[in-house]
């Protein structure tokens, strides 16, 4: 199990089956049918079948050349690993549902430990992501990879101010939208980081190309979601309205060192519940995601990774899908690895293109402004279960290298359909936040 999960080793705790026997017991015999096999995997397979020892082995003799996990051997998290999928433990084909899924969820994701997920099915039950692989054409696909590559030739590291110094981020990227309206919109209105941004360009035909059918696929993949997550309805605040991407962020990762560590995407100009649609070209990488846990208190040292980590496979040619609940609730990254495969035509490179959404209500003209003459960002309460998931404005001068942020807060409120209830000139309220 070693390549699905790196754990701590821990004690074997009973488990109820068919029989009365202890689980210790139930182990030595599954260690003498299988001698090859560790007893930390020995006992996730136990779990996972309810403690029965015979449909244990039945599945460990079926899965047993599938499963690279399956070995005493432990391998390093950060390489490529492969697997069939979770649903085969239980000996079942069909495709899982949150409530058939959520029992193998809380057994495998767990504190230190990190999950490795391939197949979509189990990535759609245990993540706020779905994936579809193979997602362009491969002469479509190799296309836009080729035309990326040229274009990151030119690509810039973005410069911001965190804890009172000035760094770059650990990989290059650029900016593209659509018209030259927009172009101009971005240059002089939009700011990130507490800045403007100096990389913005118009989008490249084969973006362009390819924008149609991930807008398509990424909504085909909402309704779905709330369908079978969500009950039927979207969530609060979620936009009822087809999601309609208008910029693209590209970034490069120039090799295995290169990465990002973990955060939640910025909300101010995509709102509430925002959707995004990821391409993955080029070398495969993790994407790691992991559940926020809020602290009771300030002083509470609640470990950040209390649920575990789930890493989720990158190939080339993959669009993963980060749902409404991804950016409030969840942190992602993408890990550096030790070991990657060269990529055909990338070498060592990752081409990451996150198509958005970018909304007419929380166009910088209709979003608050503090005294400092900075646009202020739109960000939700994580930390603490006071306020959890409020919504607020802050100001972001304190990321510009040489400003320093002033006091600026305002709740932010939002209807059901995730549209502002007060206006940009409504009442201010200018008290340090302390989320």
């Amino acid at each position: 199990m070693d390549g699905f999960v790196t754990s701590k080793k821990r004690k074997a705790k009973q488990v109820v089956g068919d029989d009365d026997e202890s689980t210790d017991v139930k182990l030595a015999i599954l260690s003498s049918l299988h001698p090859t096999i560790n007893q930390e995997t020995l006992l996730e397979f136990l779990l996972a079948h309810d403690g029965s020892v015979q449909a244990t082995s039945g599945s460990l003799k079926s899965q047993t050349a599938g499963l690279t996990g399956i070995s005493p051997r432990k391998t390093s998290s950060s390489q490529v690993h492969s697997q069939s999928s979770l649903r085969s433990w239980s000996g079942s084909t069909s495709t899982p549902t949150p409530a058939s899924t959520s029992k193998r969820a809380k057994l495998l994701s767990r504190k230190g430990a990190t999950l490795h997920l391939f197949d979509p099915e189990d990535i759609r039950a245990h993540t706020p992501c779905t994936i579809v692989h193979n997602f362009l054409p491969s002469d479509e696909a190799n296309s836009l990879l080729v035309e990326l590559l040229q274009e990151a030739q030119t690509f810039e590291k973005i410069t911001f101010k965190l804890f009172d110094n000035v760094v770059s981020s650990p990989h290059t990227s650029a900016f593209y939208v659509e018209t030259d309206q927009e172009l101009e919109q971005q240059t002089s209105e939009y700011v990130y980081n507490g800045g403007k941004l100096t990389d913005v360009r118009k989008i490249t035909p084969q973006l362009l190309k390819v924008k149609t059918r991930v807008q398509e696929a990424v909504n085909r993949e909402i309704q779905e979601r709330i369908r079978t997550h969500q009950g039927g309805k979207k969530l609060k605040h979620q936009s009822p309205h087809p999601w309609s991407p208008n910029v693209a962020f590209v970034n490069c990762y120039s090799g295995a060192d290169e990465s990002v560590g973990w955060h939640s995407d910025q909300l101010t100009y995509l709102g509430p519940r925002a959707v995004i649609g990821s391409l993955s070209l080029g070398v495969a990488r993790e994407f790691r995601v992991r559940r926020i846990v809020p602290r009771e208190t300030d002083d509470d040292d609640n470990n950040a990774d209390a649920q575990g980590q789930i890493a989720i496979h990158l190939p080339h040619n993959s669009l993963l899908v980060m749902h409404a609940e991804m950016q409030e609730e969840w942190k992602h990254s993408i890990a550096p690895a030790s070991v990657i495969d060269p990529h055909p035509i990338a070498g060592a490179r990752r081409i990451n293109v996150t198509y958005r959404d970018y909304r007419e209500p929380f166009n910088p003209r209709h979003t608050p402004r503090c005294g400092c003459g900075v646009a202020t960002v739109l960000r939700v309460v994580q930390r603490k279960k006071e306020n959890w998931g409020r919504y607020f404005w802050m100001c972001h001068a304190g990321n510009v290298p040489g400003k320093d942020g002033c006091a600026f807060f305002q709740w932010a409120e939002f209807d059901d359909d995730g549209n502002p209830t007060t206006s940009r000139s409504g009442q201010q309220q200018k008290q340090q936040a302390k989320q």
